[in-house]
């Protein structure tokens, strides 16, 4: 396809997923969310991690926040949320704690209030749909614009629902694609077929 057609069909894709998963009932996303978060949790007890980056969940992604806040009490490791300082630019990691006062950032999203910026090894991120280890996300381009540019390049978990494959999926030169996809079935390894124990291993 064209990039034209990939927009577009991108767009369209995104709209289904995101009106499939808001259909979802509160008590099967719960449950669904639930499995994807013990397997994040197999994948990333055999991480080295000092900083760890997440997200605020919103539009029913899955919560990791509490079992975030949970391995950084029992492993000492700092959590930092994303921001966006500017359009078309890397985002910043802002140390974050449950409990933080907060601010509004962009789209309303949560940000911490005070700026305390850190360089996370291992990042999460939500999905919209994802084929292989490539992320269907919003359409800004901020993800993989960071992923590009911190140096070494944090390892990347997406997280999502097994129903949001997209086989029709085309990836782009910008395109990045996570080191590992957790969903509530599975956690597949990026195309070598590696399990990778360290966050900057090759």
């Amino acid at each position: 396809m064209t990039s034209d057609l990939v927009r577009q069909w991108r767009r369209q894709e995104r709209e289904r997923l995101l009106a499939e998963r808001n259909s979802l009932t509160g008590s099967e996303r719960s449950r669904l969310a639930d499995r994807a978060i013990e397997n994040l949790d197999r994948v990333f007890r055999k991480l080295d991690c000092s900083v760890l980056g997440l997200y605020w969940p919103i539009k029913c992604e899955i919560d990791v926040r509490h079992w975030a806040t949970r391995v950084a009490k029992q492993s000492g490791l700092t959590l930092a949320l994303p921001v966006v300082i500017e359009k078309r630019a890397p985002l910043e990691y802002w140390q974050w704690s449950m409990g933080d006062p907060m601010a509004r950032g962009v789209w309303n999203i949560p940000v911490p209030k005070e700026r305390k910026p850190v360089t996370p090894d291992v990042v999460i991120s939500p999905l919209v749909g994802f084929k292989d280890n490539y992320r269907l996300g919003y359409g800004g381009g901020f993800f993989d614009r960071t992923l590009a540019s911190i140096q070494p390049r944090p390892y990347a978990i997406g997280i999502g629902f097994e129903s949001f494959r997209c086989e029709d999926f085309e990836a782009e030169p910008h395109d990045i694609p996570m080191d590992i996809i957790v969903t509530e079935e599975s956690h597949d390894v990026r195309h070598d077929g590696l399990t990778r124990s360290a966050c900057h291993d090759g």
